[in-house]
């Protein structure tokens, strides 16, 4: 992880950041300009934790600014007897890119997943979104990343 990095759990203070990046990366990866309200009432139950969502940020060590996003929701898995997280959703500031935020997100999480239990973190990936994937693309994504983006805990992948 960069020295610039600072990835915490996101708290209440941070619903703007994330409606903001939610709305920015609907439009981004697959043309949809979404309603502002009804993305910020699904925050505010992700915040709450009474979904089984989570989200995460990273902030800029230095400005404390907003530098990128993710959001976990949890699944039970009966063939480890424990929950797995998902990685919904991932943004990343424009400003931001290939400058190590999605590994310090991804380093975060994966810390924060084995503490807590889990085993282990997955990537959701909706392969029939070509538009996202064409952004993908854009940013040098060629589908390694969705291996990268996942640990199976205690357990052969």
């Amino acid at each position: 992880m960069s020295v610039g990095h600072r990835p915490r759990p996101a708290c209440f203070t941070d619903e703007d950041t994330l409606v903001a990046g939610n709305l920015a990366m609907a439009l981004e990866t697959e043309d949809l300009q979404l309603d502002p309200d009804v993305v910020r009432q699904g925050v505010r139950r992700g915040l709450t934790d009474d979904v089984g969502a989570r989200y995460f940020v990273v902030d800029d060590a230095t400005t404390g600014l907003p530098l990128g996003q993710l959001m976990v929701t949890r699944e039970w898995s009966d063939w480890r007897n424990r929950e797995v997280w998902w990685i919904q959703s991932v943004y990343v500031w424009p400003n931001a890119r290939k400058k190590g935020v999605y590994a310090a997100l991804y380093t975060h999480v994966k810390a924060a997943a084995l503490q807590a239990g889990a085993g282990g973190v997955r990537l959701y990936v909706d392969t029939t979104n070509t538009a996202a994937q064409a952004v993908y693309s854009r940013l040098g994504m060629n589908g390694e990343h969705y291996r990268v983006f996942e640990a199976m805990f205690g357990v052969r992948n």
